[in-house]
């Protein structure tokens, strides 16, 4: 994966050039703050930080409204056109308020030894080209841990002409030289009140430089503005209002660099179309880099990026030519949004080992849970993660990212297992991993603190194991392709059962970012190994703190084992399920879940291919008995023949056991995971609910709750209705995958509503995407709108598998 422009610029010699862009080093730097507009730092605990700051300077009100991090409702939109991990890409944010369209453009360059250098370009333009825009930018950057940093350029009081240079050094970074340079075509404010007071200062870059203290870099905002403010206050003291200067005169830093330093600001004010660079350079790539880096590379970048798009998300031929353009900027938007939304995270996070509900005291307590009750916080740990929404959910959740993965494995199979490392990496010696992945302070700082605290003894759905499955599945495919049977990749299952992963659809086509894993049997089995024993720990943690009773109510199954319950249910509330509001029977300790005992049996399945790859047959046989075994305990405890459906399971006053059954997604589980065969006899009740205009069905995709349900609409409103389009995905995929592709009595039936699903749920999010600019969380069920978080280009994105048919 090379940018050819890199042997296109003579400035540059040949030693220059990229590696084939699959290694590690290439990820080590990124936009990994996706919580700001425009952040990036590297995969380093402890190290360089930068954002991006603007406000308008039309008014003094404008101020207070200053950008940095992203918020819902702010902007008229933003972003990533295209993105790619490994090489940079492109983003275009929409500030209606301050009339500015800005662009940032970001270059990755390969070199040296210690993760390369970059240069990013921010470039501004009026929205509405004949009204005034006037803004005022400040870029800053921060060093934290080992290390120092300082500003070359000789401090000036009135501030600086020409391009501003600062050097560094850290542990893992070494030496290296950030510059940042205006544009050619920049202007300035020339006239207004008291221009003439002013006029030393006007069109100049102002700075500041303020020591921090350790972990506080993420507070660059506030500091940086006080000291406007401060410097405000002080400059305008001779004036008297409603007679004051001109805000860009005067909302500006101080220019003054404390020391000790290590936060360092730049700030430039610009009336109309602006531009400005800003280099970093790692001394061991021994480069310079200057604006035609920029000019040639960012054109060869995005040339590269679509054509590699293409390669992994092929148009579908079933969609007319004459949207092909729209449905492919869609496509890459969201696709670009979810990896350009991938950040690091490094801190702790609290968790209370001792908190229990009263329907869950009577259980055993987890290994590893002696000790005082009481939240506490964590040894700090790191996390590569995509986040499901950058204004809202700018951290890492279990229940999202394996969805995630899905895609971004479709485009970069070596970024996905990446991530999918650092997940499994936070396993701990119980098993257990949290929800969600709060780490530190600056991830704190966006959640409400009722949710802050993890549990050790509550889980979520186990989505990593859709991450192996796929990665299992595209290698396969690829050496399907090249001519290597399954037996020589020890992937002969031999059990009757389509494994998951595989398929009649199976996809040939490869990822768009070049793999090693994918073209090396010997580095997919390293993999393999490295992460199983981690997931082996965390399966069996499901399987012994989420077992749920049977004996105990006189109900009967096949096995004696094989029943499942969500622990840290309250009354309303199954948050650990992930479709938290979604209507189930009272809290008991003998209840138990319908979704949760799929998601095992999905789970037994992945873990018995993995055995299966990496030739652990005794485990892999194991596996293959408890899936058996859970496959048949859903028949014996979840069928309800009287409403011909799936249920949840309750347990009354009399502690007799009974059906709690209600419409929705969660009566689809069996049939979500492809549990069931083609020729299951109960597979035409399923699809008759699916497809039932009363119930599930809408033109916007199934409904999460059926709209004749009486709670459909109804309270919290967040599964009771709304569509969720991850939900949707798996529908499909089950048709497509299974239900669609083997003969049965259904297959044609199964084929006409996966045809019609994929059309509405593409058809109603490209269309809300048009209208409103984003993608979102959640759809009304009953008029296909937006609602909730947005952007949310979490699991929404996989709206770009759906159209391309990777499943």
């Amino acid at each position: 994966m090379q940018l050819q422009w890199l042997l296109l610029i003579p400035a540059l010699p040949a030693a220059f050039a990229l590696n084939d862009g699959n290694d590690t080093n290439t990820l080590l730097w990124g936009a990994y703050r996706p919580n700001l507009y425009f952040g990036l730092r590297p995969r380093i605990p402890e190290s360089l930080m930068t954002g991006l700051m603007w406000f308008g300077t039309q008014d003094y009100q404008s101020f207070g409204k200053t950008r940095h991090t992203c918020e819902q409702n702010e902007l008229d939109s933003y972003t990533w056109t295209e993105f790619d991990a490994r090489e940079g890409g492109v983003q275009v944010l929409k500030d209606g308020l301050n009339n500015v369209k800005i662009t940032t453009e970001l270059l990755k360059v390969a070199g040296g030894e210690h993760g390369g250098s970059w240069a990013a370009r921010i470039r501004g333009e009026p929205l509405r080209p004949g009204e005034p825009s006037r803004i005022s930018t400040i870029f800053y950057l921060g060093l934290e841990g080992t290390g120092g940093l300082e500003m070359e350029t000789e401090e000036e009081d009135d501030g600086i002409d020409g391009e501003i240079k600062f050097s560094g050094s850290s542990l893992q970074l070494d030496d290296f030289k950030v510059r940042i340079k205006d544009g050619p075509n920049n202007h300035h404010l020339t006239e207004g009140p008291f221009y003439e007071d002013f006029k030393d200062r006007v069109g100049k870059t102002h700075f500041l430089g303020r020591p921090m203290t350790p972990g506080s870099i993420w507070k660059a905002k506030d500091h940086i503005l006080k000291a406007v403010v401060d410097r405000f206050k002080e400059a305008v003291t001779p004036y008297q209002p409603p007679a004051l200067p001109d805000p860009s005169f005067i909302l500006t830093l101080p220019d003054d660099v404390y020391t000790n330093s290590n936060l360092f600001a730049v700030q430039k004010t610009f009336d109309g179309p602006f531009q400005f660079d800003v280099f970093f350079e790692s001394a061991s790539a021994k480069q310079k880099l200057s604006s035609i880096t920029l000019d040639q590379g960012i054109p060869a970048l995005l040339e590269a990026y679509n054509n590699r798009f293409e390669v992994a998300f092929p148009y579908p031929a079933d969609y007319p030519a004459e949207k092909r353009q729209s449905l492919l900027a869609f496509s890459k938007a969201v696709t670009s949004n979810l990896i350009g939304g991938i950040g690091y995270f490094y801190g702790n996070s609290i968790v209370d080992k001792k908190f229990s509900y009263e329907w869950d005291e009577d259980e055993d307590a987890s290994p590893g849970s002696d000790g005082e009750g009481g939240a506490k916080l964590t040894e700090p740990k790191a996390l590569l993660t995509a986040t499901p929404s950058r204004s809202f959910f700018p951290r890492g959740f279990y229940w999202d990212e394996g969805f995630h993965l899905l895609h971004i494995g479709q485009y970069d199979n070596d970024l996905s297992l990446e991530i999918l490392r650092d997940w499994v990496n936070l396993i701990d010696q119980d098993g257990w991993v949290g929800r969600e992945q709060i780490l530190g302070e600056e991830a704190r700082s966006k959640v409400p603190s009722e949710f802050q605290t993890q549990v050790p003894n509550y889980a979520n759905p186990p989505t990593l194991a859709m991450a192996v499955t796929a990665f299992i599945e595209r290698f396969k495919s690829q050496s399907t392709a090249q001519g290597v049977p399954d037996q020589d990749l020890g992937m002969d299952f031999g059990t009757g059962q389509v494994p998951l992963g595989t398929g009649s659809n199976a996809n040939n086509v490869p990822t768009g970012v070049k793999s090693q894993y994918l073209g090396s049997p010997e580095l997919a089995l390293s993999y393999l190994k490295s992460i199983y024993e981690p997931l082996k720990r965390h399966y069996e943690w499901f399987r012994r703190t989420q077992r749920g009773q049977i004996k105990q109510y006189g109900r009967k199954a096949r096995s004696r084992t094989e029943a499942y319950r969500w622990r840290g249910r309250s009354e309303l509330h199954v948050l650990t399920s992930g479709m938290d509001d979604y209507p189930r029977g009272p809290p008991h300790a003998g209840e138990l879940h319908l979704d949760l005992i799929s998601w095992m049996a999905f789970f037994s399945r992945t873990m018995k291919d993995i055995a299966t790859f990496i030739d652990e047959k005794e485990d892999a046989a194991n596996f293959a008995e408890v899936e058996k075994a859970i496959i048949g305990n859903i028949e014996d405890l979840h069928w309800n023949e009287a409403e011909k459906m799936y249920c949840d399971a309750g347990v009354n006053e009399d502690d007799e056991s009974y059906y709690v059954c209600h419409k929705g997604y969660l009566s689809l589980f069996p049939f979500l995971h492809s549990l069931l065969p083609a020729d299951s006899p109960h597979l035409g009740a399923i699809l008759d609910l699916l497809h039932d205009p009363e119930h599930l069905w809408s033109p916007y995709g199934l409904r999460s709750l059926s709209a004749s349900h009486p709670e459909f609409g109804k309270g919290e409103n967040y599964w009771k209705g709304p569509i969720w389009i991850q939900m949707n995905y798996l529908a499909l995929s089950a048709l497509h995958k299974t239900y669609a592709a083997h003969p049965g009595p259904y297959q044609s039936k199964a084929k006409e509503i996966y045809e019609a699903l994929r059309k509405n749920v593409i058809d109603n999010v490209v269309k809300e995407y048009e209208r409103t600019g984003y993608v979102w969380e959640q759809y009304d069920p009953l008029t296909g709108e937006g609602k909730r978080s947005h952007p949310f280009t979490g699991w929404t994105s996989l709206t770009a598998l759906i159209l391309a048919e990777k499943y």
